[in-house]
C-alpha cells in the first residue's frame, strides 16, 4: 500500500480576541479534523496556523500542543490583512501520511468560517 502526504485545510473563528476563546476554537477544529478524516496523531507531518490581524491573544499551536500534540512540528502565522476579509478567523493546514486520495480529504469549516469553502463544507 503506497502512502502520500496530504493536506486537510480547515478554519473556524471566534467572537472574542480571548486566549481561552482562540484555544476553544482551535482545540475543537483540530477534533474534528481528526475524527472526520480518521487520522492519529502519529499520521501528522506537520501543522501550519494562521489568523487574522485582529486575533493576538494567543497562539493556536498551543491549544495543539495542550492536547498533546508535543513531538508534531506547528508553525503559527499572520494571515493577510486584506480588507472585507472574514475577521477572527484561525486557519490551519494539516499534512498527513495517508494512503487516502486527496478527493477523499475532507476539508473542515467551522462556525462562520464555513462561508470560506461552502463547495468543501459537508
Amino acid at each position: 500500500m503506497a502512502f502520500f502526504v496530504r493536506g486537510i485545510r480547515g478554519a473556524t473563528t471566534v467572537e472574542r480576541n480571548e486566549a481561552q476563546e482562540i484555544f476553544d476554537a482551535t482545540q475543537e477544529l483540530l477534533r474534528s479534523i481528526l475524527e472526520q478524516n480518521q487520522i492519529n496523531i502519529e499520521d501528522i507531518c506537520s501543522v501550519f496556523f494562521t489568523v487574522t490581524p485582529d486575533l493576538n491573544a494567543a497562539f493556536p499551536a498551543r491549544a495543539a500542543r495542550a492536547m498533546g500534540w508535543d513531538y508534531v512540528p506547528l508553525m503559527c502565522a499572520l494571515e493577510s490583512d486584506v480588507v472585507g476579509a472574514l475577521p477572527k478567523c484561525i486557519r490551519v493546514l494539516v499534512h498527513v501520511n495517508t494512503s487516502k486520495g486527496q478527493k477523499e480529504m475532507k476539508h473542515v469549516y467551522l462556525r462562520q468560517a464555513i462561508n470560506l469553502r461552502p463547495d468543501l463544507v459537508h
